[in-house]
């Protein structure tokens, strides 16, 4: 499937810091229900299946990149807000992060 330059547009991607990591105790799978602040006092919730790959110490305060204008969707008895980024290598998960410190809040694109 190709994307126009229109479509991808329309995707509100910014920097954000994980500020709460709670388990879902209802889920499936292992899951986080993590708070994500988008700057500005913006906060959004997010359904994240890395509980296998971080404990909640390592997540708290990490910065990373995430997709905040899609369509609130229940996840586990939960509304996921937003989506984190992720790169996948072999069954290995990698959350996408600046390289360089950047302003929570900030756009990307």
């Amino acid at each position: 499937m190709s994307l126009s330059i229109d479509d991808f547009r329309k995707v509100e991607m910014k920097i954000g810091k994980i500020v709460t990591v709670e388990d879902i105790p209802a889920a499936r799978k292992p899951m986080y229900k993590l708070t994500v602040e988008l700057g500005g006092g913006v906060t959004k919730q997010c359904v994240a299946g890395i509980k296998d790959r971080d404990g909640k110490d390592e997540l708290v305060g990490k910065v990373v990149v995430a997709v905040v204008n899609l369509v609130p969707k229940p996840v586990a008895g939960v509304v996921s807000e937003c989506m984190l980024l992720a790169a996948f290598n072999d069954g290995e998960l990698s959350l996408l992060t600046p390289e360089r410190a950047v302003s929570i809040g900030t756009a990307v694109g």
